[in-house]
């Protein structure tokens, strides 16, 4: 009967804690860093272990759930134990917790207003931001709905939700904005929306209703792949580098989508 090994198992045991075990969480590792199935010697490769070793530890993970085999191919996966312990573990993620933490240390980075912003049925709602330590501060408000079309928080989720959530309102801030003068009809909409999913961040610019206000806006998704938070930098026009190239956007788009990969996102590019 296939199993680990007694001697493995005692000579991990104590203080340190048990070494098997901490052995086949390493087999796991290395399936998850694969991104598919694989087959016992790719795995054992990547473990850094024979394939006779690799073998005996899949085995007792098959039992306990965490791995499975195809019987028409011979490649491994994880089990459905193990897609449960992911989903129970996504689930569990305080997403905003996360983003105040994200947010924190972005603004300790760049030295910029930071700001967190969640979908509410009436639109994109900021829910913390944090001040930088400089004496010229933009102050955000909280608890308010914001346009989609004049923030930058409204055109990141108008760029990512699902079309029948987004155009309803699209269509009504058409006809009852003072939007730019960039914006005239839903085509100058669709091709701002195709731009900033290219780029993978919004911006407002001389903000029309506020003047002398800029910010830059990224997509945070979660594990289903879909956008759940807005990560904002905002400043003051002539102070506030909105290169896309830049320090600050770069700062940005590197803390979203470390706060993606956070909540379960895989499918960066």
């Amino acid at each position: 009967m296939a199993a680990v090994d007694e001697n493995e198992g005692r000579a991990g045991e104590g203080k340190h804690g048990v070494q098997s075990l901490e052995i086949g969480m390493g087999i796991l590792r290395a399936m998850v860093n694969g991104h598919r199935s694989m087959m016992l010697k790719d795995i054992a490769a990547a473990a850094d272990m024979p394939a006779s070793k690799a073998h005996r530890y899949l085995v007792s993970l098959i039992r306990a759930g965490l791995v499975e085999q195809d019987p028409l191919t011979s490649r491994y996966d994880l089990g459905p134990f193990a897609l449960n312990i992911g989903l129970v573990a996504i689930d569990r993620l305080d997403r905003i917790r996360l983003g105040l933490s994200a947010i924190a240390q972005l603004r300790d980075e760049i030295n910029e207003t930071t700001a967190l912003a969640v979908w509410s049925d009436n639109g994109p709602v900021i829910v913390r931001w944090e001040r930088p330590r400089r004496p010229i501060t933009v102050n955000v408000v909280t608890g308010t709905a914001l346009d989609l079309l004049t923030s930058a928080s409204g055109r990141v989720f108008a760029a990512w939700l699902p079309k029948e959530t987004v155009n309803p309102i699209i269509e009504r801030e058409l006809k009852t904005l003072d939007l730019p003068a960039d914006l005239h009809n839903r085509a100058d909409v669709d091709a701002l929306l195709a731009r900033i999913r290219e780029t993978g961040v919004a911006g407002v610019s001389g903000y029309h209703l506020v003047p002398g206000v800029e910010a830059v806006a990224a997509p945070v998704f979660n594990f289903k792949h879909e956008i759940t938070i807005a990560m904002l930098v905002v400043g003051v026009q002539g102070m506030f580098d909105m290169n896309p190239e830049g320090p600050v956007v770069t700062a940005l788009k590197k803390a979203a989508a470390g706060l993606s990969l956070r909540l379960g996102y895989t499918d960066f590019p």
